[in-house]
């Protein structure tokens, strides 16, 4: 197992690839089973846990486990992909929103909540990936989903940019939160950052980047 800090605009499937092609020129094999446990967007920096080899039958355990995140998001403004994927598509008024009231609207949706997918979400519909549909302007329906949001607490607060703290259960898209606390609020909001902190007990803390995995695999 490895836990790695992934780098922004990087997929985990980027992450994945990257480690596989470098452990088959480094063991020099053909074949090595590489896979990663719970998908973070490529505007999304933080801890993905990669399995190798026999590793690889653990990774439903580790997609299980809740997990951790800080998250930017601003408000006044939507975008498609609720996040800065996309270029915004709607303004807001925001000046009304308070602490107060965002403290309120986050205990009501803290628990066990009802969350739309976003269209560009990895999320497959009739056998393909719903943002590949959604960037082809194909229409496209999701269905609501369970989750489970354990704590929502405010970092920092400067409107119409909050920063939160954010523990979930597997299957949260953190950019549908954003997109439902501003709809809360009576104005629109985004995400414009977002780091995962944690994979159940995994903090990212321990975890390393590509180049000092690359690195070590030199010295070994």
């Amino acid at each position: 197992m490895l836990f790695i800090d992934k780098p922004l605009t990087w997929s985990s499937f980027d992450v994945v690839n990257k480690i596989r092609k470098s452990l088959r020129q480094a063991l020099a094999i053909k074949k090595i089973k590489v896979g990663h446990a719970g998908t973070l967007d490529p505007l999304a920096t933080g801890l993905v846990i990669i399995c190798t080899g026999k590793a690889t039958k653990q990774i439903s355990q580790f997609q299980d486990m809740d997990k951790a995140y800080t998250a930017q998001i601003r408000f006044g403004a939507t975008t498609p992909s609720f996040d800065l994927e996309t270029e915004v598509d709607r303004t807001f008024p925001w000046e009304h929103i308070t602490s107060g009231a965002i403290e309120e609207a986050l205990a009501e949706m803290a628990g066990d909540q009802e969350q739309m997918p976003p269209l560009y979400s990895a999320k497959s519909v009739e056998g393909k990936r719903a943002y590949v549909m959604a960037r082809k302007g194909e229409e496209l329906k999701l269905k609501p989903q369970k989750v489970h949001i354990s704590r929502l607490d405010i970092q920092s607060l400067e409107l119409p940019e909050l920063t939160l703290q954010v523990e979930c259960s597997k299957g949260t898209y953190i950019r549908s939160l954003a997109r439902d606390l501003g709809t809360r609020l009576g104005s629109g909001a985004h995400l414009t950052g977002l780091r995962r902190t944690r994979i159940g007990p995994y903090s990212v803390d321990k975890s390393i980047t590509i180049e000092n995995f690359l690195e070590n695999l030199k010295l070994s």
